[in-house]
């Protein structure tokens, strides 16, 4: 007998998938590593059932997305949680994390977390101005928490963002009955410890899923090489208005004479610091050949 569910769950070669009937424990089937085949969570699978209810995934449905570390997939939401209080989270750190998710089809949010100790005015106006969603959010008081969970109704979810901004916390005042560990912020370093050690998916009441996720403040040097420098323009939304304009075709919005986007920079229609984060990216991305990218 086959059913079909969704990997909720990874541990140790062991997948739990949630099927209409229930979780069940499978394995991956002997052939998914002769095929370079990796289950991950948020994959939609087929299994084979066996006599002890147990079972083994046959097939992996085609992707939507994908992340090398932490391995997920099948993502609709990635909220960016970031903080204007210890630890600040570095600005290029946000803009990387936004365009994988741009480039990636997946919708960035920016959650300004610990407003309680400081609102990121300047995080808020940057984010707003370049059209991405924002909310302040404090796991102390709860401010921004509804209007968080409501963009996230019906849709499957993951919380980014360095270590110490307070995801897990954040997590556990949406729904305490997560009851997620959390880490104390190291005084001589600024930042916390990471809590979470495997990936799993998490049913919040409104109907949202979240992907509770090791190592999500890290993924950036790795995901950015998938993109290739001519599409990092792509996953900065407030330039579309100006693709296309420039005097010359294939313009790099670099260094290039009559750019469009350089010129909306020096006009305040595009911010300096997003402008420069997109060099940046570029930049790092002509160092690298076509035949260095890894399969996208």
């Amino acid at each position: 007998m086959t059913v079909k569910g969704i990997i909720y769950k990874a541990v140790g070669g062991y997948y739990y998938v949630k099927t209409d009937t229930g979780q069940i424990e499978c394995r991956a089937r002997g052939r998914f590593r002769i095929e370079g085949i990796t289950p991950l969570v948020g994959d939609m699978v087929e299994i084979e059932l066996t006599s002890d209810g147990k079972g083994y995934i046959k097939s992996v449905s085609p992707r939507r997305n994908s992340f090398v570390r932490p391995p997920v997939a099948n993502l609709d939401v990635l909220a960016i949680v970031i903080s204007a209080a210890p630890p600040v989270t570095d600005r290029f750190m946000i803009d990387t994390m936004a365009a994988v998710a741009f480039h990636k089809n997946i919708e960035p949010i920016i959650v300004i977390n610990k407003c309680d100790l400081d609102r990121g005015d300047g995080f808020f106006s940057i984010y707003k101005k370049c059209g991405i969603q924002c909310v302040r959010t404090s796991a102390v008081t709860g401010e921004g928490t509804d209007e968080l969970v409501c963009m996230l109704k019906g849709k499957v979810s993951a919380f980014s963002g360095n270590s110490g901004v307070g995801k897990s916390s954040l997590l556990n005042r949406i729904d305490p009955r997560l009851g997620l560990k959390t880490g104390q912020i190291n005084e001589k370093i600024g930042r916390g410890r990471h809590t979470t050690r495997h990936v799993e998916l998490l049913d919040l009441p409104n109907g949202a899923t979240v992907a509770d996720t090791p190592g999500f403040s890290s993924f950036d040097t790795m995901e950015m090489d998938l993109i290739d420098k001519n599409s990092i323009q792509f996953a900065f939304p407030e330039f579309a208005p100006y693709i296309g304009m420039c005097r010359f075709t294939g313009c790099a919005h670099d260094k290039d004479k009559g750019c469009a986007v350089r010129a909306a920079v020096e006009n305040g229609e595009i911010s300096v610091e997003r402008y420069n984060s997109y060099v940046r990216m570029y930049r790092a991305a002509k160092e690298y050949k076509e035949w260095e990218h890894r399969p996208k």
